[in-house]
Parts: C-alpha cells; structure tokens; sequence
C-alpha cells in the first residue's frame, strides 16, 4: 500500500484527473499512477517512491517539417520571460534562486522536455510555478528569437554576420563527427518522417525560420491537450495535481493537436547514403572515413519486440567478446565501432546501426560482407547461451541499481519510458519488468527465438542503408565561402530601411541585455531554508578485523568495491601509460581467459568492473597541498554473485596479460579513436586542462593523462604500431601492473548491506594474500617536473566554433577565503559572462568555476564564435567583481547556488565511495563543515574584500588556452598582438 498516497483506486478520480493505472513497483519500491485530465486531454504519470529528490517535467511532442531547428529555438525562447514572470531569463534567475539538484530542457527528434530536481518542498513549487508558466504563456518577444535563435548584425568592419546562441550551439555540434553521423542516419533512414530533419537546427538552414512561425509552432504543440506531466518523489500527488490545475489546466479546454508521427514507409530494396564532415587539412584523411549499416525495426509502442531488440544488441554488441563486435574490430578494417552503433528505441520506428570508424572508403563491401556473415552464422549455428544469460544478467542489474548519474533517478525513470509514452503505447509496461522477461524465458524455452529475431530484423529486412561518412578537409573552408557569399548577397540587396531595422535591433537587443531588472516577481528561497549542516557518512563499526574500509549501506542487493591504489612506486617514464593501462587491464584478457572470455564472464557476473587515474591533492596538515595521485579499480555485482565477481577481480588484479598484440593494438587504436572524438564535444574541459597544467603537480599529472598532451603521446605512439613497437608498449603495461598492483599499496572499501559484507570478509583475504606486497606503500606523488611559467596558447582543429580558457591561482577549500571565492565565481557566471557571453556574443555558455580542492579559478566558454573579445570580457569580469556592483540579494543567491551543490543528494553508494576518498586525502567532515558554515555567513562585505585580493592589481598571473581552427586562432592574433597566442595543433 502506498502511505503517502492512501485512499486512490484505478478508475477512480482525483481533482479533474481520471485514474487510470495504479501498479506496483516492487522492484524499486515505488507506486505507478497513470491519470488523464478530462477536460484537456493532458496525461500525467507520478510516481510514488519514498525519495526526497523530487522531480517534475512538462514535454510536449514537437515535430519538426524541417531543419530550421523551430523546436530548439522554442526551447530556448519560451525560457525567455513569461506572463507571470516577465523577465528577462527567468530559467537562469531561478538557478540562482533555488537549490535545484538538476534543472534543465531537452529538445529530441520528435519532442520537448522541461525537467527539474530539487530535495526542497517550497523549492519545488516555486521551479514548477516558474516552468508552467514558462511553457504554457511564454512572452516569446522577436527580441528574445533573435537572441537565442539568430539574427544579423553589423561587426566593427561594417561586415554583416550571423549571431545567435542556437545558431552558434549547431555550429558547433556539426563540427563534430559523431553528431553529423547520428543526423546522417537519422536522415538516411528516415526519408520521409520527420526524424529526416535535424530537429536541433542545421546552421545552413536556421536563418530562413521566422518569429511568426516560431510563435506558430508554440501555439500549435505547447497546449495541455499535447502535455505530458511527470511526477516523482516523496510528495503526495494531490496538491500536484491542484498546483498544475490552478496554473495552467483551467485556462484551456481540450483540441485536436494533431502531433502523431507518421511511421516510416517500409522500403522493398536496401539503400546507400554519403555524408561529410569537416577535417582537419593538415592530417591524412584515407583512413578517416566511417562505415556502417542501419535497419529500421520495430514500431516502439511494441514493448515486447523492444525488450528482445534490446536483448540482441547486448548480445551483438555489448563487449568486446559480443560475435558482432569481435568480427568487426578484429577485420582490422578500422580502429572501433562507428559513431551511432547500437539500437536505438527512443524514435516511433526504432533503429539498429552497427559498423566500423576510421576506415577506407574501399573497405565498405567488406564490412558489410562481415556484418552480414556475422549474423547469418548466429542463425545457423545459434547463439551461444552465456552470450544471452550475460545480456540479460546486464539489463537486470542496471534496472535494479539505483544512480544519479548523469541524472537524478527520477529523471532516469522517465526518461526509460517516455518514448513509449510519446507515441501512444502503454508506459508502464516497461517498468513492469519482471513479466516481459517472464515472456521471454517461454519464447526462449521454445525454440531459436532469438536467431529468428536476428533473421526478421537483418537478413530478412530490406529497409536497411549503408552510411558512408567521409572525411572532407575542404568541408569547413567550402562553408565560409558559402555564409560569405550569402551575407554579401543578402548585404547588397539591404534597403537603407533593412539597414536601420538590423542595427535598430541591435541597439535594442543590447540596451535589453544591459537593463537591469527587478525580479521580485520571482520566487525565491532564503538563507533559511538552508539546512547548516552536511550530508556525511562514516563506516561502520564492527569490521575491525576486515582488511577493508566497510561501509553498511542500503544498496538493494548490490554490492560494490572500490580500490584505490598508490602510484608512489611507479617510474617516472611509465606515467604517461597509465590511463591506457586502465583501458587496457580488464580488456586485454588474463593467462586463464581470453580478452572474450574476460568480457563474457563479466557480464555474466558482474555490473561492471574499471579503472581510472586522476591526481587530486592533500589536506592533511602534514602534506598540505601535495599530489595525491590515486588508480580507482571498482566493481559490483548482484549479492548472488559476490563470489564469482571476486574471482574475477582476483584474476585480473593478478594473472593480467598483454601479450596478446593483436588485441592490443587494436585497444590503442580504439582508444585513440575515442579521445580525438571527444575533443569538439568537451573543447571546454581540454582547454581549461590546457591551461591549468603549470600550476602544480597535480595539474600537470591531469593534463598528461586526460588532456589534449595525452592525445598528442597517443597519436606518437599509434604511428607504427610495428611487432617491436607493440612488445615494447606491452612490457610496460606489464611493468606498471607488477608494479602498482600489490595489497600494500591499496586501500579497500567495501559497500553494501550486512550480509554482503560479512561475506566479503574471507574473499578479502584471500585477493589481499594473493597479490602479494611490493616495494613501496602510501600514496604519495612519484616524482614529476613541470614548469611554472604562465602560458597563452591556441590549438588548431577542425572545430567550427572556439573554447576559451583562461585559469589562475587562488587558495584551497581550508583557507578562509574559499567560501568567498566560491561565490564570487557563481555572481561572476550569473551576472556577468551569462550576459556578456552567451546573450551578446552568442556562445552557448560561459563560465567561472572556483575548485576548492585545488584552489584554481578559471573562466571558460563553450561553442563560442569569439576568442579576443571573450578573452578581454575575463579582462572585463575582474573589474565587474571588483566595482561591487552587486547587492546583497545578489550575494544571497550566489550562496543558494553554493549549497546547492554542496547538499545535492548521494546514492548510498556514492556517498561511502566520497568518504572512503575524502579521508585518503585527509579531507575531514570537520573541514567541510567550516567551508559550508563560512558560506552562509558572506556578506556583501566580505565579498568585495576578497574580490579585492584576488582580482585586483596584484592578482596572479594567469594562463590562457584556446581551442578552436587554425583560421580563427590567426585571426585572434591579429587583435591580440601585445600578447599573442603561440599556436600548436591537435
């Protein structure tokens, strides 16, 4: 019986709402509430669960009849000031005004969504007041489309351009190869649906989409009767229900929207489809291209055929032991699976893609010659069964496991239903889970079910294309050519009444964007409704003769492991090999199994075992401020399979192999592959990693193993992968493993409920003897040179837009300080760089950000089409937080911002694994205590006099990085010649 809800039955109502569904969630101990508002038509699902993270979101399907990107650009615009909240950007002052765990818009293919967390009830109420009023009665004024969507203007030369944050956010995006291959799919696969269009906006195109029919678009898809709301949490639904009803539901009454989306027309023959991208002119393109074959499958309100897609894409695809992939990576054709591969069930038709990046164009008969044999072998000879226990053991554990990463849980569970719920099928049958799987063990007992689905869905399916895309180096240059002609065009044919229209805008939309407005209108919380204290966790009592740090935690039957391991021992020269060893370890295979034996067993076993490396830094007052590098190795597994996962873990922490070359040339490749990808998507990270990296050893250490120099030794090193070259990369590997992995030099925790770790004890001693003590303990630095010199510099690649970094020193968490400059990075971000940077120069973000752990303070921006004027808006910033142009109000909401990060929620298992961390480094709760406390006892006061210290004339020096193409970077210079950037390439 659901206690927070007590007293509603299915086919009952509630308020104007009919109940439709009430089910049962043992799994996650939840209830499902399905209702339907009569006199609109808006449907609604809540779901009850004892979590005080509660969670709220409005979507509206939203089809798109092209790729002008109306749907983003709504996103956007809608956020933009409301009826009620006639401001500005309301959605960025309510960041600034809640304690929000997650606040966010998301536009997909086909809909909208508006979603927000927070763990406070008045909060909570305040953000959906916001939200509703937002989607449902937008201002939509011209000034805010052409802010957030595009518009023209006049540079300083007299040069007319494109602005725009959408514009400039797709500029971006399809710089990036594996966004232009899912659009390409999408494009090729769906010809005539609307999944053909890019739903996010395709630079070429936004210019021609016009207000009247983005107000056209809001008027047609944002209404109750094409609103899908979404509760979750510890809140009883009733005053929900009352709050939505008040707001928005009363004001309309129920049309015909019209949103459906059309399935796609089912194709008698295969087809071939080519795209490019842009790439760099300076690298060698041959090998660049990627190749892949893509089905349309089933129709996704056919939640069954879904879950065995599902199914067979773990078992295709899922490791690297899956027949599928292993075929494929071991042709040698290319260096990993190409971008888009897997099955995709979030469209009305769902899709599976699978093929192979960097390749020859030559090589395309033969992948597909491979795939194809590949899957007609697994009819024939029939699936191997491990290879079907191991898949559904996968989606077993990961519906049971309970995480906020990337998001709150709440939003997880919506977003693992909402395509269904879209499209008019029947949601909470994917959250009944056990008895879809109770179907598939009979169809599984009958027969070869799953070697029919492969035949229904692959050999025999002739709705499939092959998608080529190919590197073209002339690509970006070809598109200047064609926006430089098209502004010339466009400028010629101005009347001198367009003339003063742009520039009329200009002014407006400047004059906008410098006025300063009341938000009281806003709601708001106080410093009040702050809990003073901190979210702590302690292990427990009653394993002092355990060889591990345990922590007795209510996991739901899972339990997991975490390991850090010390690097003191390690030679310098071996540092740099580190974060591939962690690539490697589990995927190499061991002297028992091979590499697809390892991968079969884990998946069978367990819930994921990995590694990874990063370099944080001490605060024990002993070491104050010295590196800590630390390798995590963590796993987790079913309580059933405890035993079986520490085998595993003893086999791969101690009979490790890299002998098998093949493979690991194969994993180099691959891992190459993946970081060169990255780099248009996370530009902003590397170039803050770029130019952090002289300001300590800890610094120094991230960059080497994360950032753009651990690229550069990857591209080295992958050159000539000779026999010699590969044996000598393997001894290495071999050298950190023996090196690093001895039980004196690793700590353990263990995390789970009690039975669990009372098991866990005997296992312990037996993996602890087995390992074996090496040379050295503890966790100091190895030894490590850098230089101190501050650096200004610029990256070339084959990037449309820039990322612009700029970082200096300040002093850590423990100095009183902190809780100052925290703030003073969260005023700076709201009310400066949003303004400067996003709403004027058209970026997508710009950012300051304050690390306590290591005392660095960095500005950055993210897809932006400026470098000099963004670096001298940082210049601007400084004198910004030093004029104390800001009021105490404004302090008040800077600390929300502070607390909110520091309050938002752990899952149980996280929180142990954060304790177990912080006393390695000697962060204590007494510290953390300190810093929140100084927090919320700032004052305007107190602010300036820090801004003071470190923004004033004596500020450190700081250093700069830019990523962005060789063209921009030169131009940069020109208007930085007293201090230019010295320019390098990726």
């Amino acid at each position: 019986m659901d206690t927070i809800n007590s007293g509603l039955k299915a086919g009952g109502r509630i308020l104007n709402y009919q109940i439709q569904q009430i089910i049962e969630l043992p799994e996650i101990n939840a209830f499902y509430y399905e209702l339907e508002h009569t006199p609109t038509g808006a449907k609604h699902i809540h779901i009850s669960r004892n979590d005080s993270e509660n969670t709220f979101s409005v979507a509206f399907k939203t089809v798109p009849k092209d790729s002008t990107g109306v749907a983003h650009i709504l996103e956007h615009t809608v956020l933009c000031g409301s009826k009620q909240y006639p401001v500005r950007d309301p959605f960025f002052s309510m960041i600034k005004r809640s304690l929000n765990t997650f606040m966010n818009a998301f536009t997909a293919s086909d809909w909208t969504m508006y979603p927000f967390s927070t763990q406070n009830q008045k909060d909570y109420y305040n953000l959906m007041g916001v939200y509703l009023d937002s989607a449902f009665f937008p201002k939509l004024d011209r000034l805010s489309f052409k802010q957030e969507g595009h518009r023209l203007e006049f540079e300083a030369d007299n040069q007319l351009t494109y602005k725009g944050v959408v514009y400039n956010e797709m500029k971006g995006a399809m710089s990036s190869p594996d966004q232009i291959m899912g659009r390409s799919i999408l494009n090729a696969l769906y010809p005539d649906t609307t999944y053909s269009f890019n739903s996010g906006g395709d630079p070429e195109q936004i210019p021609k989409l016009t207000y009247e029919q983005l107000v056209a678009f809001h008027k047609h898809h944002y209404h109750p009767s094409n609103a899908f709301f979404y509760t979750y949490g510890n809140l009883a639904i009733e005053p929900q229900l009352k709050f939505i009803e008040k707001n928005v539901l009363n004001k309309f009454t129920r049309i015909h929207t019209d949103t459906d989306v059309e399935s796609q027309p089912r194709w008698d023959t295969p087809k071939t489809s080519t795209y490019a991208y842009p790439f760099d002119e300076n690298d060698d393109p041959d090998k660049k291209h990627q190749v892949c074959l893509a089905w349309l499958t089933a129709d996704i309100r056919d939640t069954f055929e879904i879950l065995t897609l599902i199914i067979l894409e773990q078992v295709l695809i899922g490791n690297s032991g899956s027949p599928l992939r292993k075929a494929l990576i071991d042709s040698g054709l290319g260096s990993t699976l190409s971008d888009g591969t897997g099955y995709d069930g979030e469209n009305k038709d769902t899709m599976f893609t699978c093929g192979l990046k960097d390749v020859e164009l030559a090589s395309a008969d033969e992948i597909e010659k491979i795939i194809f044999k590949t899957l007609a072998d697994l009819v024939k000879n029939g699936i191997d069964k491990k290879l079907v226990d191991s898949a559904i053991h996968q989606i077993e554990f990961h519906r049971k496991e309970v995480t906020n990463t990337p998001y709150p849980y709440g939003i997880k569970l919506l977003l693992r239903f909402s395509g269904e719920w879209f499209h008019g099928g029947d949601p909470a049958i994917i959250l009944k889970f056990d008895a879809l799987m109770d179907r598939l063990f009979k169809e599984l007992d009958n027969g070869p079910f799953l070697e029919n689905q492969i035949e229904k869905y692959f050999l025999n399916n002739p709705h499939r294309v092959r998608v080529i895309l190919k590197p073209d180096p002339l690509k970006a240059e070809n598109e200047k050519i064609r926006l430089r002609e098209e502004l010339a065009h466009i400028h010629k044919n101005l009347l001198p009444s367009d003339i003063e229209t742009i520039n009329a805008d200009t002014r407006a939309l400047a004059a906008l964007q410098e006025t300063k407005e009341n938000l009281s209108c806003l709601p708001t919380l106080e410093i009040e409704d702050i809990e003073a204290g901190i979210q702590t966790v302690s292990k427990s009592a009653g394993y002092d003769n355990f060889a591990a740090a345990c922590y007795e935690q209510p996991t739901s039957g899972i339990f997991y492991i975490t390991t850090a391991i010390g690097l003191q021992s390690l030679p310098a020269e071996l540092l740099t090999m580190v974060p591939f060893f962690c690539n490697a370890l589990i995927r190499s295979g061991t002297s028992r199994h091979s590499y697809t034996e390892i991968a079969q067993l884990l998946d069978l076993y367990t819930g994921g075992i990995g590694l990874t490396i990063n370099a944080g830094t001490r605060f024990d007052k002993t070491d104050e401020g010295t590196c800590l590098p630390v390798l995590t190795f963590s796993a987790k597994c079913l309580s059933r399979n405890q035993s079986k996962m520490f085998e595993l873990i003893d086999e791969l922490l101690c009979d490790f192999d890299f002998t098998d070359l093949n493979r690991l040339k194969h994993l180099l490749l691959e891992y190459r592959s993946t970081m060169e990808s990255s780099v248009i998507s996370n530009g902003h990270r590397f170039a803050v990693s770029l130019a952090s990296r002289n300001f300590s050893a800890a610094s120094a250490l991230n960059e080497q193993w994360h950032g753009i120099h651990q690229l550069k030794n990857l591209k080295e090193i992958t050159q000539e992968l000779t026999e010699n070259r590969l044996n000598a990369i393997a001894g290495d590997l071999k050298r950190i493993g023996t090196t690093l992995l001895k039980e004196n030099n690793m700590s353990f925790a263990l995390i789970g409920e009690q039975n669990d770790l009372n098991h866990a004890g005997n296992y312990m001693n037996v993996l602890k003897k087995n390992l074996g003590k090496g040379k050295n303990t503890g966790f100091k630095s190895p030894d490590i040179n850098f230089p101190t010199a501050t650096l200004r510099e610029g990256w070339s690649t084959a990037s449309a837009v820039s990322f612009v970094a700029s970082v200096f020193e300040t002093n850590r968490l423990t100095h009183k300080d902190a809780p100052a400059l925290a703030v003073i990075s969260k005023l700076l971000r709201s009310m400066f760089l949003h303004r400067e940077i996003r709403e004027k120069g058209g970026a997508y973000g710009g950012f300051a950000v304050y690390q306590p752990e290591n005392g660095l303070f960095h500005f950055g921006s993210y897809r932006d089409p400026h470098i000099a004027n963004t670096l001298n808006t940082y210049d601007a910033a400084e004198d910004f937080i030093l004029s104390g142009d800001y009021t105490d109000e404004d302090i008040k909401e800077a600390i929300l911002q502070v607390c909110a990060e520091i309050d938002r929620p752990d899952t149980p298992n996280a929180a142990a694994g954060k304790d177990f961390y912080r006393k390695l480094a000697g962060l204590t709760n007494d510290m953390r205590k300190t810093f929140k406390q100084g927090v919320l006892e700032l004052n305007r006061k107190k602010v300036l006099a820090v801004a003071k210290t470190y923004f004033g004339p004596n500020r450190p020096p700081s250093s700069v990085a830019v990523i962005s193409n060789e063209e921009a970077l030169k131009e940069a210079n020109t208007k930085l010649k007293k201090d230019p950037l010295a320019l390098h390439r990726i």
